[in-house]
């Protein structure tokens, strides 16, 4: 991805944290998008374990992988980051293994959580939050109902220009991977060189590439169908109940949001005590419930309500849904040209 890329979650709405700028002193440095966890879990943490926690906040993937790389983990102890970019920090021998023994709340996970093809057995990373992408739509002014990719690339004319796409690289690239029949993960040359010719073409019955605003255009009717995370899709739906979201025939990707232990932690302990601390079922519960993305822990999702199941279907899928799709990976030296693709795609007329 690009510097300027979003997060796999993107920029999540919520309450806001108390935090500060960069590491301070304290017996455990926790790094997290803002808005991703209860705003009082540090403060709790404190009061349950002793440990005074300090929260910093990382606005992308790329900012904090900087920092880490930078400072060889140095004044971090735990950081949420995404799945590709754990399996890029363990590879670089950053990341201190899972110790089970210290996270008896792992028992609280899905199976499926522990059998994540970028860490399967979670011996670096313990899953967060995890979901999809797919197509975000007004049923009520579009009809028949969106089932492909290609309706959203190659939309009727009904739709027109009332399209829009999320622009971060990664995402861009997988709808049109995906309406190809490819890997969500494809690193072919000649095959990228074919989506980004066919998105290319599609920008012209788009309104926009939108990855914060495009629920709420739903809303306003200036769009009706939109490329959208599904927590994101659910925004929508909250305030507007004509909203549905969709997996497209093709599959769709599955992202993963992780915590991971850094080996420089001076306090190892501490950091998988916070992990155990936000796998507790009720603290868990707190990010399906506020930030309405799935979580990978079987008994917080187990207590949600019915109602709100009911008012956002995709809160309802199942891990073996989820591991029916294709799970974001590290591309390796490919994010180069990745991010030229969708630099081509973006400055094309």
């Amino acid at each position: 991805m690009t510097k300027t890329s979003l997060p796999l979650h993107a920029l999540l709405a919520g309450a806001a944290l108390s935090v500060s700028a960069a590491p301070a002193l304290a017996d455990l440095v926790i790094s997290n998008w803002d808005g991703y966890m209860a705003p009082d879990a540090v403060e709790n943490f404190a009061k349950e374990t002793g440990e005074a926690a300090e929260m910093v906040v990382h606005a992308t993937n790329e900012e904090i992988m900087g920092k880490i790389i930078a400072s060889g983990g140095e004044g971090f102890d735990v950081a949420f980051v995404s799945s590709p970019f754990a399996e890029v920090l363990n590879n670089l021998g950053l990341l201190e293994p899972i110790d089970a023994a210290k996270v008896p709340n792992l028992a609280n996970l899905y199976a499926e959580a522990a059998d994540l093809p970028h860490d399967p057995g979670n011996h670096f990373s313990v899953p967060y939050a995890w979901g999809t992408t797919g197509l975000c739509y007004r049923s009520d002014l579009v009809s028949p109902e969106p089932a492909s990719w290609n309706d959203l690339l190659h939309p009727a004319e009904a739709q027109a220009g009332k399209v829009t796409l999320l622009g971060t690289d990664r995402w861009l690239l997988a709808a049109g991977f995906l309406a190809h029949g490819y890997s969500v993960n494809e690193t072919d040359q000649a095959k990228l060189d074919e989506v980004t010719a066919d998105l290319i073409e599609a920008k012209k019955t788009m309104l926009a590439f939108d990855d914060t605003t495009f629920y709420s255009k739903l809303v306003s009717g200036e769009a009706t169908l939109v490329h959208a995370w599904d927590g994101w899709c659910n925004y929508g739906i909250a305030e507007n109940a004509d909203i549905r979201f969709i997996v497209p025939a093709e599959g769709s990707d599955l992202w993963v949001d992780t915590m991971v232990v850094l080996k420089a932690s001076k306090n190892k302990d501490g950091a998988f005590k916070f992990i155990n601390y936000i796998l507790d079922a009720n603290n868990h519960r707190w990010a399906a419930e506020n930030i309405l993305y799935k979580v990978p822990n079987q008994a917080a999702m187990e207590g949600l309500s019915a109602d709100m199941i009911a008012q956002y279907p995709n809160m309802g899928m199942t891990p073996a849904d989820l591991l029916k799709l294709e799970q974001l990976r590290d591309v390796g030296e490919a994010t180069r040209a990745y991010a030229k693709a969708v630099s081509a795609i973006k400055a094309a007329n």
